[in-house]
């Protein structure tokens, strides 16, 4: 607390010495300026000589504008030390102008993030008709219409498999059958044999 209140001290006796500056400035410009006027007026004559007041009055001439370029440059120099003073500190137009860029800002968040939301949203639809589309059409390859593609085509080849094994057995069975059914035709002429024989 004791160094916010001597901030704000310090910033008014600054602001003060600034003052007494300009004020001093203006009046070294203003009273030399003067005196060179006065200076520059013909007077009559005098216990000196005119040769010897003239020397004189062009050396005070010289010296008056020397001060007056002086306070010139101090003039300029403190412009200088406002200009900073203005731009270190915190002044209500200062913190004026950071408000409304910050509000600014906050304005052009609040937009993108209504329109992200949005976007948001119908992504969301999207994806959830093209999930509908694809287990709709996934259903014509599995029973269940929730599996995932991966076990879908699976089943596929499981049933593929299946359906090779049961086909394989009825192109084998007619080699196995020709054993049974050449055996069996030398029974039958064997059992028809007696016939003939018994006939002779």
């Amino acid at each position: 607390m004791a160094q916010q209140r001597a901030l704000p001290q310090s910033k008014e006796t600054l602001l003060q010495s600034y003052n007494k500056r300009l004020k001093d400035d203006i009046k070294s410009i203003m009273d030399n300026f003067t005196e060179i006027i006065k200076t520059a007026k013909i007077e009559d004559e005098t216990q000196v000589s005119r040769a010897t007041q003239g020397e004189q009055d062009n050396y005070e001439m010289h010296v008056r504008a020397a001060n007056i370029v002086r306070a010139g440059e101090s003039l300029m120099k403190l412009v200088s030390d406002l200009k900073q003073f203005l731009i270190l500190n915190d002044f209500p137009s200062v913190n004026e102008a950071i408000d409304q860029r910050n509000q600014q800002l906050r304005a052009l968040q609040e937009e993108c993030d209504r329109k992200l939301i949005t976007l948001r949203d119908e992504i969301s639809i999207d994806l959830y008709e093209l999930e509908e589309e694809y287990y709709s059409s996934s259903s014509s390859l599995c029973e269940a219409n929730d599996l995932p593609l991966c076990e879908a085509y699976g089943r596929l080849d499981l049933d593929t498999d299946s359906a090779d094994g049961l086909s394989a057995p009825l192109l084998v069975s007619p080699e196995h059958s020709t054993g049974p059914l050449q055996a069996a035709a030398p029974a039958h002429s064997h059992a028809g044999g007696p016939g003939p024989t018994e006939h002779t």
